[in-house]
């Protein structure tokens, strides 16, 4: 089969409106996971060892399952219940609760890297615990885990494919469409590698930008 550059040029604009949804999916998704972590890291850090130990096994077991699992839960299994979502909003959910169990551990490993001096001279200089967090710990914490969290969103935005399964029209679902449509699957398919590709290149870039503009502190 050749390629045909006439009917690249005709199935781009569904295949652009896939990619809009799969960054939007990707940037949702991020924010949530980030959310989620912070708060699966601190309720960890609890002195409630009820609290501590019953996130700490959720996100076990949310790790220890495969995505694609979640999503269909989310998404089909939910509405038995009463809770019917959309599905891009199911998706978003279920990338964020996912990758939020990941991010939760790169903040672990920021917060405890921050020298246990640090937490003293704020206790010394009466600071508030808020005051403690937000102007002392956080902002040491976060530069040191920038590759990774950058790690986890690259990785995220290479897993949106998984939402076509729940029917959310992103990039995959939509080649998928336009190829059984056409019967022409060698332009969708590829178009569809290089647009993760380009994507992945241009995130890495910026990434590593960031990495090095604040991934540096001084001590």
């Amino acid at each position: 089969m050749e390629w045909d550059w006439d009917f690249v040029w005709q199935i781009m604009p569904t295949l652009i409106q896939g990619v809009k949804i799969t960054i939007l999916a990707t940037l949702l998704g991020s924010v949530l996971a980030a959310i989620v972590g912070l708060g699966i890291a601190l309720a960890r850090r609890s002195p409630n060892k009820a609290l501590s130990r019953t996130v700490g096994w959720s996100a076990e077991f949310i790790r220890g399952t495969p995505l694609l699992v979640q999503l269909y839960f989310i998404f089909y299994v939910l509405p038995d219940i009463g809770i019917l979502l959309p599905p891009l909003v199911a998706g978003v959910i279920g990338l964020g609760l996912h990758y939020g169990t990941y991010t939760a551990e790169v903040y672990r490993a920021g917060i405890d890297n921050v020298p246990r001096g640090q937490w003293e001279a704020a206790k010394a200089c009466n600071l508030s615990a808020r005051q403690t967090w937000t102007h002392i710990i956080i902002p040491q914490a976060i530069p040191p885990m920038i590759p990774a969290l950058a790690n986890y969103f690259i990785a995220m935005f290479k897993e949106t494919p998984l939402l076509s399964a729940i029917t959310v029209l992103e990039l995959m679902n939509q080649a998928r469409s336009v190829a059984n449509t056409y019967y022409r699957y060698i332009e969708p398919i590829t178009l569809v590698g290089a647009f993760f590709l380009a994507i992945s290149l241009c995130s890495v870039v910026l990434l590593r930008w960031l990495e090095r503009r604040y991934g540096k502190i001084e001590r």
